[in-house]
């Protein structure tokens, strides 16, 4: 029963709550917590899945007539049967399948995510200019953090990562009022501040690691959105919602290179709408609620059986 409840739980984490998630509109009346939701989803998720896999490989430690687990395959087959022992087996197998495809998967999206950072990085470091005055003098930002691209279009975005970069074009500048510029950057540098590519790329993983047919397919796209809606708000704070809606619209075709963030998007239009709109106390703290529940209950009902049953094996 243990088993099966992790799995049903999974199954919803996965599928159906991400996708309610995903469709309701109050999320980005309260961002932050939002975010925090969705991080809670996805680790509870990860943890039922385990738990459920664990739950059935259990079996094959069950203590024998003599009280004590059965250590050798033939005293396990006897105890369980063929049928029990083989699902149990394979249920441990899949597992451990399941925990080495996660790690592997965010391994590769990290190394990969980081590669084309890198380059482009190298290649904006070689054709930008390093200290632009008029983008110095109209943000706080550091100039070495800041690079200007001779391009027309009105692009501005960021490089996370150790050695990050934020690059705005000539177009960007030439569009935007000192204000506007200011918005954009600030966005941008709440963007690597917050680290909010870290959570995107676990997402990522999340999405490359299950099978198409129980992963929900708007968990990215909403996780996504948040972290725009995030560096908004810091943005706002620094200017007005009038600035940055007016910044926002001048960069909106932007499109950002793969590993970077921009301020413009296919998300434009509804960050925009949010901005005139209060952020709401009351989901943030429902949604912190809801964040602690998931995580707590699947945390406690896997904790407690196996701190109890390793407590009479030591004990015993």
């Amino acid at each position: 029963m243990t088993a099966v409840a992790f799995g049903l739980l999974c199954l919803l984490l996965i599928g159906p709550v991400p996708e309610w998630l995903a469709r309701a509109q109050w999320p980005m009346r309260a961002p932050r917590a939002a975010m925090t939701l969705w991080q809670a989803i996805a680790l509870a998720a990860v943890l039922s899945a385990f738990s459920a896999g664990l739950a059935i490989a259990a079996n094959l430690l069950r203590p024998g007539p003599a009280g004590s687990p059965t250590a050798s395959v033939h005293e396990q087959i006897a105890r369980l049967g063929w049928p029990l022992w083989l699902f149990s087996v394979l249920a441990l197998a899949a597992t451990l399948l399941v925990g080495a495809r996660l790690v592997v998967t965010a391994l590769r999206v990290a190394f990969r995510t980081r590669e084309r950072r890198a380059a482009h990085r190298q290649l904006v470091d070689l054709i930008a200019t390093l200290d632009e005055p008029v983008v110095a003098q109209r943000h706080p930002l550091r100039a070495r953090y800041v690079r200007r691209l001779a391009v027309d279009q009105p692009l501005a975005y960021c490089l996370p990562g150790r050695r990050r970069r934020v690059v705005v074009t000539d177009g960007a500048v030439q569009r935007l009022s000192d204000d506007e510029l200011r918005a954009v950057l600030a966005h941008e540098r709440a963007h690597l501040r917050a680290r909010h590519d870290l959570v995107i790329e676990a997402f990522i993983a999340l999405q490359a690691a299950f099978p198409r047919f129980v992963r929900s397919s708007s968990a990215l796209g909403s996780v996504e959105l948040l972290a725009e809606a995030l560096a908004d708000d810091q943005a706002v704070r620094t200017t007005s919602p009038t600035t940055l809606a007016r910044a926002l619209v001048a960069v909106s075709d932007a499109t950002a290179p793969t590993g970077a963030m921009a301020a413009g998007g296919a998300t434009t239009v509804a960050r925009i709408h949010r901005l005139a709109v209060p952020n709401s106390r009351r989901a943030a703290a429902a949604a912190y609620a809801a964040a602690a529940a998931i995580l707590v209950i699947p945390t406690l009902a896997v904790a407690i059986p196996w701190l109890v049953e390793l407590s009479r094996f030591f004990g015993g």
